[in-house]
This record gives C-alpha cells, sequence and structure tokens, in this order.
C-alpha cells in the first residue's frame, strides 16, 4: 500500500465532512496526485450508479459520487464499500460492494459491522494501492463510547490507513470549543495522535473574536487549529442528506410561504418525504435564475406553486400514505386538475399511476393518486442503470423538452406498465423503452439526472448553468484561501499506510 491518507472527521453530524472532503479531493487533484475519495460506510437514501467490481451496475452514496468527480477519478464502489439505505426507523437496505445484500438487513447492528469490516478494509487497501492520496471522510461523531468498539467507520479505519486526521466542527451552533475538545479527550491515546489539526467551519463574524480560544485548545490538546472557514451556501453543492434550510431563501423575493413576490418566476414545490431520496438532483434549481424553490410538507406550502414535483422515495408506499395523512393528495390532484404542471421522478412516478402492487413484500400495496394511467409492480431484484435518455415529441408545459436527450440514471425495484391507449409516452432510454410517461401537463419519469443537464435547464428556464467542474474547482479555490500556507501538503505527507491493520 503506497498511498498516503487525509481523514476528515466531524465533531458532531452536519459539521461539513462531505463539503469539506470534495474540496480536498480536487484541491489534491490539482496538486498533480492521483486521488481517490472512500467512505467506509455511508447511510444516506441518495446514491448513484457506478460499476461494480464484476463490471455490472452498483451504486454508492452521491457525496462519494461526487468526490470521486472532484478527484478527477471514475467513479466505483469500493470508494463506498457499504451503503445503508434507511426505509423505516429502525430497518435500513444494505448495500455491500454496490449490491444489496438482504441477508443483512435484519442482522444485529454490532454483530453486522464486524461481517462489513472485512469489505470495507479490502475496499480500502485496494484504493490505497492505485493511488497518491486517499481522501477519506468519517460518519457521525468519532467519539460515541457506547458505539466505538463497533465503530470501523471512523478511527479503526484512520488506523488501518494511518490516515492524518482533521477534526472539523461546524461553529455557528454554538459550543464549538467543547465538542472539539471532548472529541478528543474520549478517544483512547493512540488514536488522538491521529488528530493533525482542528478546522472551525461556518464562522460567521470578525476572526479576530476567536482568540484566543484557538491558542488555548491547542495547549490543552497539542492539536492546532489550521483553518478557519467563512460560512458559504453558495458553494454549489448539494446538501446530502439536509432539506435547504428556510434562511437560505432570504433576500430572494420570497413571502414566508414560499411564493415569489416578483412577477416571471416559476414557483416549485418539491413534496419532502420522510424517505425522500435522491434530494441532491434538485441542487441546479437551488439558485437558478428565475426560480423560486420550496419543500413542501402540508398543504399550505403548495399555495402559490407553479410546479409541484413528486421526488424519489426509498419506501413509496409508505411516503404516499404519509403524504394523504398530510393533506397533500386534494391540493396535488385539484393543481393537476386546473392544467398546472406536475412531475414524478421514480417513486414520484409511481405514485402519480394508480396501482402499486407489491407480491414479494419489497416495498408494499397502495392506492396511487391517479393522475397518470399506470400500473407499478415492485419486483424483488432493483435495476441499476446509468442511460442515455430521450423525450419524445411532447406538448403543453413540457414542451420546450421534445426530442432533448440527456444522461440519467435509474435506480429502482419498480416496473410500470401503462394502460393500453390512454397515455403518451414521453420518455425513452438507450434500449428504445418507454420510461417516462405524459398526460396533459403530468409527467413522471424514471430517469433522475433531469436538472443536472444543462440542456434542460436552458430550455424550462433559460438560464445558464455553472458546470459542475467549475463548482468543485471553486471549492479548491476557496479551502486553499482558508488554511494556513503549506498545512494541506503537509497533511498529504503526515504518515505512510502501514501493512496489516486492525
Amino acid at each position: 500500500m503506497a498511498a498516503r491518507a487525509v481523514m476528515v472527521l466531524g465533531a458532531t453530524s452536519g459539521a461539513g465532512k462531505s463539503w469539506l472532503a470534495t474540496a480536498l479531493c480536487r484541491w489534491y487533484a490539482r496538486q498533480g496526485l492521483r486521488v481517490a475519495p472512500f467512505k467506509a460506510q455511508n447511510m444516506s437514501n441518495n446514491a448513484r450508479v457506478v460499476p461494480a467490481l464484476d463490471g455490472s451496475p452498483g451504486e454508492i452514496g452521491s457525496a462519494q459520487y461526487f468526490q470521486a468527480l472532484a478527484a478527477r477519478a471514475r467513479p466505483d464502489v469500493r470508494m463506498n464499500p457499504v451503503l445503508l439505505k434507511p426505509e423505516h426507523d429502525t430497518r435500513s437496505q444494505v448495500v455491500v460492494m454496490g449490491h444489496v445484500r438482504a441477508d443483512l438487513a435484519a442482522t444485529p447492528w454490532r454483530t453486522r459491522s464486524e461481517q462489513l469490516w472485512p469489505h470495507a478494509r479490502e475496499a480500502l487497501r485496494s484504493l490505497l494501492a492505485e493511488n497518491d492520496l486517499i481522501v477519506i471522510e468519517g460518519a457521525g461523531s468519532p467519539a460515541e463510547i457506547n458505539l466505538h468498539a463497533s465503530d470501523y467507520v471512523n478511527m479503526r479505519t484512520a488506523r488501518e490507513a494511518n490516515a492524518a486526521c482533521l477534526l472539523v466542527v461546524d461553529i455557528d451552533r454554538g459550543g464549538a470549543f467543547a465538542h472539539l475538545y471532548g472529541t478528543h479527550q474520549l478517544l483512547p491515546p493512540d488514536e488522538r495522535a491521529l488528530i493533525r489539526g482542528f478546522v472551525l467551519n461556518r464562522f460567521r463574524g470578525d476572526p479576530s473574536l476567536l482568540s484566543p480560544g484557538p491558542e488555548d485548545l491547542e495547549r490543552l490538546t497539542g492539536v492546532p487549529t489550521l483553518a478557519v472557514i467563512p460560512m458559504w451556501r453558495e458553494h454549489g453543492l448539494p446538501e446530502e442528506d439536509g432539506w435547504f434550510s428556510e434562511t437560505e431563501s432570504e433576500g430572494r423575493g420570497q413571502d414566508d410561504h414560499g411564493t415569489a413576490s416578483a412577477g416571471g418566476e416559476i414557483r416549485i414545490a418539491i413534496v419532502a418525504f420522510p424517505r425522500i431520496s435522491n434530494l441532491d438532483e434538485f441542487q441546479p434549481l437551488r439558485r437558478c435564475p428565475g426560480v423560486r424553490l420550496r419543500w413542501a410538507r402540508t398543504p399550505r406550502d403548495l399555495d402559490g406553486a407553479d410546479w409541484i414535483v413528486l421526488p424519489g422515495s426509498k419506501h413509496t408506499s409508505g411516503d404516499l400514505r404519509w403524504m394523504r395523512d398530510a393533506g397533500l393528495e386534494a391540493p396535488i390532484v385539484r393543481h393537476a386538475a386546473r392544467g398546472a404542471s406536475v412531475l414524478g421522478i421514480c417513486g414520484g412516478l409511481q405514485m402519480l399511476g394508480e396501482t402499486m402492487t407489491d407480491p414479494d413484500g419489497v416495498d408494499g400495496n397502495e392506492r396511487g393518486l391517479g393522475l397518470l394511467p399506470l400500473d407499478t409492480t415492485f419486483a424483488r431484484d432493483k435495476l441499476l442503470r446509468q442511460t442515455r435518455v430521450r423525450f419524445t415529441r411532447l406538448a403543453g408545459a413540457w414542451s420546450p423538452l421534445t426530442e432533448l436527450a440527456f444522461d440519467g440514471y435509474e435506480i429502482r425495484h419498480g416496473r410500470t406498465t401503462p394502460r393500453p391507449g390512454t397515455v403518451d409516452g414521453a420518455l425513452r432510454n438507450e434500449a428504445d423503452e418507454p420510461i417516462g410517461w405524459r398526460r396533459d401537463n403530468v409527467l413522471g419519469v424514471y430517469a433522475h439526472g433531469l436538472f443536472e443537464s444543462p440542456e434542460v435547464m436552458a430550455r424550462l428556464f433559460g438560464a445558464p448553468q455553472r458546470s459542475l467542474d467549475d463548482v468543485l474547482d471553486g471549492l479548491a479555490a476557496f479551502i486553499d484561501r482558508r488554511f494556513q500556507p503549506g498545512v494541506l501538503l503537509e497533511l498529504a505527507r503526515a504518515g505512510a499506510p502501514v501493512e496489516g491493520g486492525t
């Protein structure tokens, strides 16, 4: 194992690990290094289709997919060998090396961790053998003392790679120095030695007011604060697991209902299911000129919307029942009856149909909204596919997309068929299979990635978009100005991997 490793740990969940790891991937790649990302286990319903080791389609967390692109590396399943996709509060689908492992879903957490660690270790060692540097992301906090013995995602991975670790805290939440000190002190001495620097993330205000906090913290721990990173909401990366916060719309012409106060703008309400999946694909809408985006959880949140979007779901029948219980069904149906635009993506498409049937107990039986004459059956095997898709000739609100092609991906158990002679095919994949249907201004598509296409965004909104590569270069330039000069290269040289491991 020739590569070195830099690891980003968080004093808490949501401290900014994914964002910083992505920025580091691009920064180190710009130094001419062969870089790959790694996260031993991710828990997220945001996933992307990438090659598995046998060449078949697999899936990894979206964060590691973007980190691979930042590293200028080809994404593959080794970069996130274990992905947990929550289906209920106490159950997750377990994906190992890109493929679902149904046998592990019911295994007790601690027992399962010991079974999963060998897969993660093998993937890590393989990446270390092929690259100059691995940028590793931890999960949650490394100092959860009730979980530490079974936690292979944080310090067990750090020890395996002899990684130079950064410990990041969200200073905007308050209590930053206590979080850093407490996390450091709860780690065993050999693991504390791997912490090479603290990072204060999302700082707002005058940095001089931080003193003597960083100095006292270094005196107590021996660990310097290497960077103070300002609050930056405009970085352009999707939030991995969080909603777009209400404060991010301040000053953008919105009232407190999410409706636009200025004319000529498109107001889009996205229904925020409890088990929403692939929400990262809506990032391009977030700051698109002329678009007002709203996450809808109540009927009031749909007031004034021009479009209503039903996104993907990890538990489609359960999320549809939630939507009914929340009183959202009737306003969505009225919206469609007025001829206004409704878009369903993957699970959202299934909800727009007439029926959902589940003979194998994958998701659940449920009556659809009846806005598209479609019937869906859930299959035991998951369909994973990257594909080039093309719209057919469309009418009405979706006519700007006529015959437009874009690169998309599919992750689904559902197999959907239209009722004969009742609906227009709207989208076809490379195999010329129909994977989208339209009736009036109601459109359902199975392909994720619609709004990630610059051509789609230009046709629908007439707005030029920053390329993803520009966004990633911007991240690298941003952290380059915030870390002390020379520190990032010193981190990359700080430790070499050792043979063996834990």
